[in-house]
């Protein structure tokens, strides 16, 4: 069996094919895979019984003998046809194959008698009907046309066109039609040519623009554009949305005929017929559009797979085609019907199989089908199963614990237990499709499972499957229980003062709610036992005017929402009305005509205030200017007494100031940095004249290294107050190691 392909497959499927009358037909069909095959055939979906008429050859083929349209009993050979092939893994269908008989109808258009003037154009046209295409010859004078004469066009739907007529080309015209299954003639017409080239000015006109054309890839297009004009117009063409024609399998036919070979999808469109007059912007348009239609093709085929039982199979199955193709499923040659565990996605494009068994091992085909054709791929599901598993888990129960958990309890299976690894239990919501289906492990010692974050008033399905290190058991028996209904969340609530007698209760809607039918409010005096209420409110309102209230008292307002399943929590504010009553009081009414008149006398005073205090601050100003001078003057005399002790340089770090009797403190002493008077700053705060200045920088700077800042502060107390005291100096620490003595 595996020296041959093992998959059943076809290796020939039949094609559509038009049928001769009373001729013989065979329709071929060759399949592989591991025999035995039993091949069938149907024709539009009913099986066809040996017959006379039709039999099934050795190599699988069907053979119709004597193919008729109609018969005696009015049924007919023409259909739909496909074979069917079976072995012991399953069945599978060819694509179908539309056989139709071969026919020709009379011609619907005969040629016209035409009289043109010579060097102008002639166009015949004959049309007819036929299965397959009947093929269009011309004749002129019982003889076949000249098609070496390049003023002689034949276009393939029977027209035949003359430019540049000559008195030679008058005669008598008719055509031939021919296909398997008849040949038929025209009726003739005349053509004939009168007088001479005109040199008259004629604008361009086009006599017969492009049809609307659907035909089908590989095959070839023929544009039609036939265009007359004094001088004679040239004739262009393009596409309306501007993409260019191309050059490959592109050629002009004739004078103006755009012929398309090998078409392909990319050919579509609206193609324009322009006939342009030379030298000159004068133009005539005609359009006609072209769809090409390409029978469905796979992109990706189906994979035959193996899977356990239990797991998920899934079949890919991708087509192209124009117009798109439509994709329908079989399986073992029927079509598949989707349930719970089988669905179809992305445009039937993707199968799913969820919790695969045995029942499912089978040959699926995806079938691809448009207007232009259908093709077919099959690949085959294998379900593995291991002797030995455990049986399905018995006697599952679920019960409701509150709103949003429920308890699942099993017992161990009843065969093949020793090998049990864990349990899975599986979880889906009942109105779900079996792939939001979620899954938790449990170990296997356990027998129940508390499944919490559910959703309240939910109807939840519920299975257990047992699992060894070589596969799982078959699923147990499946539990449905609902989660109990949940009242609602306190809603948020909110008190707004209106009057002295009336406030206004507000809430907002929020999805934290849940599912509420309404509102209860209630309200009362905080003194009183006895609530007013309920007062019962639609789900969509949001406030409450609550009035004829006492301002003397507080007031409690309590808010909840309520369902089917009972009350809520409620939510609680107290709210006084006193403070209303007593801005009432000590803000009155305005009396608006009392008003206006102190407005006048209110801005007179207010005039009068802002003189009063700019000429007080002028006064302050002049003040504090005169102090100042006066303060600085009396600082100069005390610098001046400051400078005029020559103290030796050696004792200078002994002896200090003492400013009032005030000796400085001890650390000021023991700091070989120590703080002095910062002469620098004095002058920097009460400059002095310059002979002055210049004498004092000088004793500044050959007697001492500038200091930093004291907290010292100048007075303007008289000379006499101050005193000169030498201090006795204490030992001067030791200068540190390495270090530079102090200065």
């Amino acid at each position: 069996d595996f020296g041959h392909s093992s998959e059943l497959a076809f290796v020939v499927e039949p094609s559509d094919d038009i049928a001769v009358q009373e001729q013989p037909l065979i329709l071929y069909c060759q399949v592989e895979g591991i025999q035995p095959i039993t091949i069938t055939w149907r024709k539009n979906g009913v099986m066809i019984v040996d017959s006379e008429n039709a039999f099934m050859l050795a190599n699988g083929s069907l053979y119709v003998s004597r193919f008729q349209r109609v018969r005696e009993d009015g049924s007919s050979d023409e259909g739909e046809y496909d074979c069917m092939a079976q072995n012991h893994y399953g069945l599978v269908v060819s694509r179908k194959a539309k056989i139709q008989a071969a026919t020709m109808s009379d011609f619907h258009i005969h040629p016209q008698n035409a009289v043109v003037e010579e060097g102008g154009v002639a166009r015949f046209q004959c049309q007819i009907h036929g299965l397959p295409e009947p093929v269009i010859l011309w004749h002129k004078n019982s003889m076949p046309v000249n098609t070496d004469n390049e003023r002689y066009t034949l276009l393939p739907k029977g027209v035949l066109q003359i430019t540049g007529l000559r008195a030679e080309d008058s005669g008598i015209f008719h055509c031939v039609a021919t296909n398997i299954a008849n040949v038929k003639f025209s009726r003739e017409a005349r053509l004939t040519v009168s007088g001479s080239h005109s040199t008259v000015y004629k604008d361009p006109m086009i006599l017969v623009g492009p049809e609307n054309l659907t035909l089908t890839v590989h095959q070839t297009a023929v544009l039609e554009c036939i265009a007359t004009g004094n001088p004679r117009p040239i004739v262009s063409w393009s596409r309306l949305d501007g993409r260019p024609i191309g050059v490959e399998g592109i050629q002009v036919l004739g004078t103006g005929n755009l012929m398309i070979s090998d078409l392909t999808v990319q050919h579509s469109g609206i193609y324009v017929c322009a006939a342009n007059k030379p030298g000159t912007r004068v133009r005539r348009t005609a359009q006609g559009s072209l769809v090409v239609q390409a029978p469905a093709e796979f992109v990706q085929h189906p994979q035959s797979i193996s899977r356990p039982v239990g797991t998920t199979a899934i079949f890919t199955c991708v087509a192209q085609g124009e117009p798109p193709p439509q994709i329908t499923w079989l399986r073992n040659g029927q079509i598949l019907e989707t349930s719970d565990h089988i669905k179809l996605k992305n445009n039937n494009s993707t199968l799913s199989i969820y919790g695969i068994n045995q029942t499912d091992e089978a040959i699926y085909q995806c079938l691809a089908e448009n207007s232009a054709g259908s093709t077919q791929a099959s690949a085959r599901l294998t379900v593995l199963w291991a002797d030995g598993l455990p049986s399905p888990p018995q006697a599952v129960r679920a019960e409701t614990v509150s709103a949003t958990t429920i308890q699942v309890s099993w017992e161990k299976p009843l065969q093949n237990t020793k090998e049990i690894i864990g349990y899975v239990l599986h979880i889906r919501k009942a109105a779900d499709p079996v792939e939001m289906e979620y899954q938790e492990a449990v170990s296997k010692s356990t027998f129940q499972q508390l499944v919490t974050d559910l959703e309240p008033s939910t109807s939840y399905s519920f299975y257990i499957k047992a699992y060894t290190s070589r596969g799982a058991s078959k699923a147990s028996e499946v539990t449905v229980v609902s989660t109990l209904g949940e009242v609602p969340a306190m809603p948020s609530l909110s008190i707004k003062v209106i009057n002295s007698t009336a406030v206004q209760a507000t809430w907002e809607p929020s999805i934290k709610l849940g599912q509420h039918e309404g509102f209860k409010l209630f309200y009362r005096k905080v003194h009183l036992a006895q609530y007013t209420g309920p007062v019962l409110l639609a789900s969509n309102v949001t406030a409450y005017n609550i009035t004829h209230l006492d301002a003397s008292v507080v007031y409690e307002v309590k808010l909840l929402a309520y369902n089917q399943h009972g009350d809520g929590d409620s939510t609680v504010r107290f709210v006084s009305l006193r403070e209303t009553v007593e801005r009432t009081v000590l803000n009155p009414p305005c009396d608006c005509m009392k008003d206006k008149q102190n407005n006048k006398t209110s801005t007179t005073g207010i005039i009068i205030g802002i003189h009063i205090g700019v000429t007080c601050i002028i006064f302050c100003i002049l003040f504090l200017m005169f102090g100042y001078r006066g303060r600085l003057l009396m600082c100069k005399n005390v610098q001046e007494q400051l400078s005029t002790p020559q103290i030796p340089r050696s004792q200078r770090s002994a002896a200090g100031l003492v400013l009032n009797g005030a000796a400085r403190r001890d650390r000021d002493d023991r700091d070989l940095n120590g703080k002095q008077l910062d002469m620098n700053e004095l002058e920097r705060l009460f400059p002095a004249s310059p002979s002055q200045e210049q004498q004092d920088k000088g004793m500044t700077s050959a007697h001492s290294p500038p200091a930093t800042h004291d907290d010292t502060q100048i007075s303007t107390l008289p000379l006499d107050e101050f005193s000169i005291i030498e201090e006795q100096p204490d030992p001067l620490p030791k200068p540190p190691r390495g270090g530079s003595p102090p200065a």
